[in-house]
């Protein structure tokens, strides 16, 4: 049996996911349902437990769910991070640029060198590609650096000067991140369906749904507060799939 809530798992969201799995572990006991003591972490709380068919919970992106994974797994539900200016279960990019940097807006950056997180993120690629597309902008990837937090520090190092997070990570980063203060944003894209919670295709989602419920109801308000999580709601497998898919990096000259 396989659990993850990698996602958005560091600083205190870390230790608030421990809990939060163990209230979710309860509640599925309640149901009759077997489940892992502890959440997978690392390498394989990504991939390998995405495709595992012991998958029992985990979170995933909304690009590897539309583009590999949603003929092989269960959508379970999407969290509700309350996030401003999105819709329930919705969240969005931010593009976010050096604090001291004098351009203000996206068509000041044409040309500027980003950096993004990988090739399947959503909030990290694929959203802010094809906002750029949509302005008229090219893209221009030039760093690829494995997560939102280090592609906030290689803008905030100069590394790169333009780079589009997701606007819970950014959130979450207040506060404890120092290179969240040397950093602005510049612009938003528009909302699209949250990171989703999936299970093995042979599971059932509504069990998992009440125990979702539940665990995040009986959150101790400093792991909601950790977490952001208000709760669940359930949005259409066909909302995910509609979501733009706009060319790799490497169309844009990124090499791999």
């Amino acid at each position: 049996m396989i659990a993850s809530l990698a996602m958005y798992d560091f600083g205190p969201a870390e230790a608030a996911n421990d809990r939060l799995w163990q209230l979710i572990r309860r509640a599925l006991a309640a149901r009759g349902i077997a489940a892992p003591a502890d959440l997978t972490r690392g390498a394989a709380a990504y991939w390998p437990a995405w495709q595992s068919p012991d998958l029992i919970l985990a979170q995933t992106c909304g690009y590897p769910y539309r583009s590999r994974l949603h003929e092989h797994v269960t959508l379970v539900a999407s969290p509700d991070y309350g996030l401003p200016g999105c819709p329930p279960g919705h969240y969005k990019t931010i593009f976010v640029a050096r604090a001291d940097d004098r351009r203000q807006n996206l068509h000041d950056f044409s040309g500027a060198p980003m950096a993004y997180n990988e090739d399947l993120s959503q909030s990290g690629w694929a959203a802010p590609a094809q906002h750029l597309l949509d302005l008229g902008l090219t893209p221009c990837p030039r760093l690829r650096s494995e997560s939102h937090r280090a592609s906030a520090r290689a803008v905030a190092a100069g590394a790169a000067d333009l780079a589009g997070l997701d606007a819970l990570t950014w959130r979450l980063m207040q506060g404890f991140d120092p290179s969240a203060t040397q950093l602005k944003v510049v612009a938003e894209t528009a909302p699209t369906p949250v990171l989703p919670f999936i299970t093995a295709k042979t599971n059932p989602p509504e069990p998992l749904r009440e125990a979702l419920s539940a665990a995040i109801a009986a959150l101790a308000p400093a792991d909601a507060a950790a977490l952001q999580l208000r709760g669940i709601v359930v949005i259409p497998k066909a909302a995910y799939l509609a979501v733009p898919t706009p060319p790799p990096p490497q169309h844009f000259g990124m090499k791999n």
